[in-house]
């Protein structure tokens, strides 16, 4: 039942249920924050609070001193790397890592999402829930600013359309900060770990081996299933010697490990994580979702970059999309670029995880909507993807504010010239490269 309930959940979307600005905490009776000892990373002038949101949600709130219902700034969080019941510490691990944002003197506040594993939508009534519960306790703020992180992008970006108006009046956010973004929607930025999976099969034939049940690859993993991290970590050292000094890899290691990785287009280090989203993220989607239906498809993808591509296109696993999951899942995930407010990004060129070329996916959503005015994107040289240079942070805060109070649309020269102004304060180098352009998402990820 829980599978058909999930189904129908999402399928509601494509009826029109998306196009309304839910309103998740109206019915909803959540005790009032509680006073809780902020985190170490915090500034110790600043006041914490926890709580639950009552429909299973836990949540951080830090307010910095002196902040006088200023600006709040609503996070919405990465992953979805744990699949299991939504807790505490999550979120507090959140604040910790975005400790910066309360240093700038804007007040946080972070929802865990009342579960883990995948639903675009659910994270972002979550985070608008969570956001109610705030105003009821300290006061409406002067502006609310929405920052979405790795997943959270997606979930922010989504969240900017489904609160865009409320009862014919301006949405609750003023503008939207999209940092390191799995952007584009769920039926774009997840295409490349089913190509994963099959060109990871057709080398190691380890995920499953040939003794286990056999299974198609886009259900990540069949139900029942007893396979841990440590386990498929394990397969992944067996057939490429990942984790090992690259002089204890067999010859045919390295070359395993070169060839997945050239096919692919990801990092060799980045190998086991997107395998395990690949794995975990892919049976919480298809399983408990979508109704065991698939929204991946390879039928007509051709792999290029092994040592014999024919060989390679000819031998790996294949599979079609089901069009009702794709519906599901892109109803559920997918910008329709309905954005009325600034939205400011941050990608990292070399981001290992979320792909830069994710973010010309986004610009093209927007520019078809007729809303690409709405957007301004900058980059840096870094090559990481859950936290990128300090003093870049308070300059994309200072940049959005000033486009939404003084209607001042910043450039990105503008945000590398007022990051440079938070480089001694924040101890750490700006990375921006402000005249870089990101290319289409089909020169990274082979085209459906």
């Amino acid at each position: 039942m829980r599978i058909i309930l999930s189904a129908v959940a999402i399928a509601a979307l494509l009826m029109g249920c998306a196009s309304q600005a839910p309103e998740p905490a109206a019915s909803v009776r959540a005790p009032a924050p509680q006073a809780a000892t902020c985190p170490r990373e915090v500034p110790t002038s600043a006041r914490c609070f926890t709580g639950e949101d009552g429909v299973g949600s836990f949540y951080w709130i830090a307010i910095p001193a002196g902040w006088d219902k200023q600006v709040l700034v609503m996070h919405a969080h990465g992953g979805p790397a744990d699949t299991g019941p939504a807790k505490l510490e999550r979120s507090e691990e959140d604040l910790k890592r975005w400790a910066v944002t309360v240093k700038a003197g804007y007040a946080w506040a972070g929802s865990t999402y009342r579960r883990g594993g995948y639903g675009v939508t659910m994270a972002a009534e979550d985070t608008e829930r969570l956001r109610q519960i705030f105003v009821q306790a300290f006061g409406q703020p002067r502006r609310t600013l929405l920052h979405g992180q790795s997943y959270g992008g997606a979930v922010a970006s989504k969240a900017a359309e489904l609160f865009a108006t409320v009862g014919g009046k301006r949405g609750p956010y003023d503008g939207v900060l999209l940092t390191s973004g799995v952007l584009g929607g769920g039926t774009q930025a997840y295409d490349f770990r089913l190509d994963l999976r099959v060109v990871y099969q057709y080398i190691c034939k380890n995920h499953p081996r040939a003794d286990e049940p056999q299974y198609p690859l886009w259900m990540g993993l069949p139900e029942g299933s007893k396979l841990t991290r440590a386990d498929l970590a394990a397969r992944v050292d067996e057939c490429t010697g990942l984790r090992k000094p690259v002089a204890q890899r067999t010859e045919q290691q390295k070359a395993n490990l070169a060839t997945i990785a050239k096919v692919v287009r990801i990092p060799e280090s980045s190998l086991i994580s997107h395998l395990n989203w690949g794995t975990w993220l892919f049976h919480d989607l298809v399983h408990l979702r979508l109704a065991g239906r698939n929204p991946f498809g390879n039928d007509k993808v051709v792999y290029r970059g092994s040592a014999n591509d024919a060989a390679l296109n000819a031998g790996v696993l294949r599979y079609k999309a089901d069009p009702q999951a794709m519906a599901m899942l892109a109803g559920d995930s997918d910008p329709a670029g309905r954005v009325n407010v600034p939205v400011l990004t941050l990608h990292a060129v070399d981001d290992p995880t979320a792909f830069v070329e994710l973010e010309s996916a986004y610009r093209a959503i927007l520019e078809r909507a007729g809303t690409g005015g709405n957007l301004v994107q900058t980059f840096s040289d870094e090559h990481e993807h859950s936290y990128l240079s300090d003093p870049q942070y308070p300059a994309l805060l200072t940049a959005l504010m000033d486009w939404v109070d003084k209607g001042a649309k910043p450039t990105p020269q503008k945000v590398a010239q007022l990051c440079k102004g938070y480089e001694a304060a924040y101890a750490n180098t700006c990375r921006l490269l402000p005249d870089y352009r990101p290319p289409p998402l089909a020169d990274r990820v082979a085209p459906r």
